[in-house]
Parts: C-alpha cells; sequence; structure tokens
C-alpha cells in the first residue's frame, strides 16, 4: 500500500481535539461598538495618521485646499537667522519669535532670544514643520519672527502731523513703486529730511512688510505710512487743502534744484523706476521736476532718486 511503502503514518483527517471552543468563539459577534471616549486606539490612531499626514505636507482638508493669498491684515513671519536677528535689532515691531526644537544654538540665535526677552516678545518653542508653514516654506534656519499687520495711516493725517508741529508739511507719495526695500529706503530718507509721512497707493503699490521694515532701519516706527484708495484724487484732495505737488520725471525741464515750491507745503511723488509716472498723477502735480545725471544711466533707483530730491527741499528750506 501507498502508505506503507511511503514509511510515514498517514495525517489525520478532521478536526482535531479541543479546537471546537476557538471555533464556535471565532463565529460569535464581538458585541455593540463602544462609545468614543472608549475607543482609545482610536484617537492613538487618528492622531498618529495626523502627525504624519502633516510631516508629509498634507494637513488637515483645509490645509490642503489650494492655497491662498496671503490677507493683507494677517500676520507675516520672516524666517532666518540673519534677517531675525537685523530686524530685532532695527526695532521692528514683533509678536512672537518662534524657535524650533533641537535648534543649533549659536550666537545670533541667543541674540535674537535675548532681544525677544527684553521687549518682552513672546518666545514659542516649536517643531520644523510648523516653522516650514509659518514661513510658506522659506529657508528659516529653525527661527522666525511674526510680524503683525501695518496699522496704515488717513491721508489727512500727514498733514495734521505737519500742523501739530507748526512745520510746513512734507510729504512724499509713491506712485507705481511695487519693491518693498525701497520703500523702506524712501522712509529712511524721509525721516532724515524733515517729511512728515509717506502716500502709497491701496493696489499695486509696496506695503509695509518686514522688508520694508528692514530696510527703513526701524525709522518706520516713527515716519506714518497712509494708504490711499485713489492716489490721483488723493493729490487732488492735498492742492485744496493748500499744498503742491511736484512729480520726478526724467524728462522735465527742471531741475530739482531749481524748484521753488521747495519752501512751500509740498507733496514729492515719485515713479517707479522703469515706467516713472502714470498719466493721471502726472497731469495731477503743478509741476515735474527732473534730477540731472549722465546720459549713460537712463534711471535712477526709486529709493536714491527720493533721497536726492529730499536733499534738496532740505537745502531749499534752510535757507
Amino acid at each position: 500500500m501507498a502508505g506503507r511503502a511511503s514509511g510515514k503514518p498517514s495525517k489525520k483527517q478532521g478536526p482535531t481535539k479541543g479546537t471546537g471552543g476557538k471555533v464556535r468563539r471565532s463565529l460569535e459577534g464581538k458585541g455593540a461598538t463602544p462609545p468614543a471616549h472608549m475607543r482609545h486606539w482610536y484617537k492613538d490612531k487618528a492622531r498618529a495618521e495626523r502627525i504624519e499626514r502633516e510631516s508629509r505636507g498634507g494637513g488637515s482638508s483645509a490645509s490642503r485646499a489650494p492655497s491662498r493669498t496671503r490677507r493683507e491684515d494677517a500676520p507675516e513671519v520672516i524666517g532666518g537667522r540673519n534677517p531675525v536677528v537685523e530686524a530685532l535689532r532695527a526695532g521692528v515691531p514683533a509678536s512672537a519669535l518662534y524657535v524650533a526644537q533641537r535648534v543649533d544654538n549659536d550666537d545670533r540665535v541667543r541674540e535674537a532670544i535675548k532681544i525677544a526677552a527684553d521687549r518682552g516678545i513672546a518666545l514659542l518653542e516649536v517643531s520644523r514643520d510648523k516653522l516650514d508653514r509659518l514661513t510658506e516654506s522659506t529657508v528659516h534656519q529653525g527661527i522666525g519672527l511674526q510680524i503683525p499687520a501695518y496699522d496704515y495711516a488717513h491721508p489727512e493725517q500727514l498733514v495734521e502731523r505737519a500742523r501739530d508741529a507748526a512745520e510746513v508739511p512734507l510729504i512724499v507719495a509713491l506712485d507705481g513703486v511695487t519693491d518693498p526695500r525701497n520703500l523702506g529706503a524712501i522712509a529712511r530718507s524721509a525721516t532724515a529730511f524733515g517729511a512728515h509721512g509717506l502716500l502709497v497707493p491701496s493696489r499695486r503699490s509696496a506695503g509695509v512688510t518686514a522688508g520694508a521694515w528692514k530696510t527703513s532701519a526701524g525709522t518706520l516706527a516713527t515716519l506714518p505710512v497712509a494708504r490711499a484708495s485713489n492716489l490721483t484724487q488723493t493729490l487732488q484732495a492735498y492742492r485744496e487743502e493748500g499744498l503742491f505737488v511736484v512729480g520726478l520725471d526724467g524728462s522735465a525741464t527742471v531741475d530739482i534744484a531749481d524748484v521753488e515750491l521747495a519752501t512751500e507745503p509740498l507733496v514729492v511723488v515719485v515713479g517707479s523706476e522703469g515706467k516713472g509716472l502714470s498719466r493721471l498723477v502726472r497731469e495731477a502735480c503743478d509741476q515735474i521736476a527732473r534730477i540731472p545725471m549722465n546720459a549713460a544711466a537712463e534711471s535712477l533707483n526709486a529709493g536714491v532718486a527720493a533721497g536726492i530730491a529730499l536733499y534738496e527741499v532740505a537745502r531749499h528750506r534752510r535757507r
């Protein structure tokens, strides 16, 4: 027989002893589902999945939605050790300093923490993933500084500021200047030469951002910036109040040094480096002036042009 020829015992068919209870239990239901507060394993699982999802950058369903442009009234977080330290040194207003967990504690990080502590700025330790999201995935080097949204003044407040100081008004208006660093540089020159504020359009124009704060070297803390919903109409309103408007344009025939209106209540309008003054703004000016320069240079940076023009105005007023 086959069994004998193989020399091996044949396998026993059918159920073995002791398996009946196990089979019966496996066929039985597990009963009603326990309440949510008793399902500890569910919360642990959900938490683990959330952490894993966030580490991949997925976030919640809301974060997976298409990214939207940051609202103008939302705070801004700048990242990077040098930018953060420079902003704190310059006195940029800040609401929180974020430091990543287990960050390399070098001199810049220690200085940032010390300045923040001295100024009463909240110090928060966060994960690198959260810092990535706060800084919109820019290189932050484990540190970020939250800057609140800037509180813009009303255009009329700039004139009131000059009158309260019993001074001849001097306002700088920006037309088409879109680089915040230029705004910061102009604010620095405006403060140096006694201007009473900056006027910027509410659309298609640079605003007071972290870049503007850093370039201004802290002068934006004392120099107000006003926003105009319509720059041309605001300039017309200034003219009705007795201010003169002088625009800077390379095609003008009068040098800025020869402008006799410099001693009067004045608004100096600076255009963009490439396009200069827009047509409507140009028409709203009482006079157009130029900065004489070598023909090899087609135009000047807006910040440089503003500094030269304001120097000439200050020189006239000192006479």
